[in-house]
């Protein structure tokens, strides 16, 4: 029927984060504002600051919710380095909003009690798979560090479209060979 539905967000602080990540994805971080999110959802100016305080509440919350979905693909991954790799980097292209506020602290409240929790369960998933693979290679307190930032990197420069041109067009398959190098024994020389 034509009959108008009264305007109504039965979850605003969802709709928000919501506006807020579409809003990341097509301005950035840096220029995203809690009267542009107000615009987006309809609502009044002050709805905004009654759920986030300020802009940087707002992208704490981007960040939290980014930490516990990358969480949430690390752990369905396992404890396979390889798949863990693939999922931090498919994680990266599918949630680029996210990423991009993640590894931003500046911008956020990452000393909040929420934005650590959610790191913490990021960085467990994460060191799941490297526990089998450092042991081999009798290096375990750098192997967490240098598994990071190759898929970090390699996250990061395909995001920049840096890479080149020629790669497979998943970026966790174009990824595959690069995380692979990790489990390589060098036996010339």
């Amino acid at each position: 029927m034509g009959m108008k539905q009264p305007y109504h967000h039965g979850d605003l602080r969802r709709a928000l984060l919501a506006a807020a990540v579409e809003a990341i994805t097509q301005v950035g971080p840096a220029a995203v504002s809690l009267r542009d999110l107000a615009r987006r959802t309809g609502v009044s100016h002050a709805a905004p600051t009654h759920h986030f305080g300020d802009k940087a509440g707002l992208l704490t919350a981007v960040a939290v919710e980014g930490f516990e979905l990358l969480a949430v693909e690390l752990e369905r991954a396992g404890d396979d380095l390889l798949e863990v790799g693939l999922a931090y980097v498919r994680f990266a292209a599918g949630h680029r909003a996210h990423f991009e506020v993640m590894f931003q602290p500046g911008l956020y409240h990452a000393d909040a009690p929420e934005v650590l929790a959610a790191r913490a369960r990021t960085r467990a998933a994460l060191s799941g798979g490297l526990r089998t693979v450092a042991a081999g290679k009798g290096e375990l307190a750098e192997a967490p560090l240098a598994a990071w930032s190759i898929v970090h990197g390699f996250a990061s420069l395909w995001l920049a479209g840096a890479l080149p041109g020629d790669l497979d067009p998943d970026p966790g398959e174009a990824a595959r060979p690069v995380i692979r190098m990790l489990f390589e024994r060098r036996t010339d020389g």
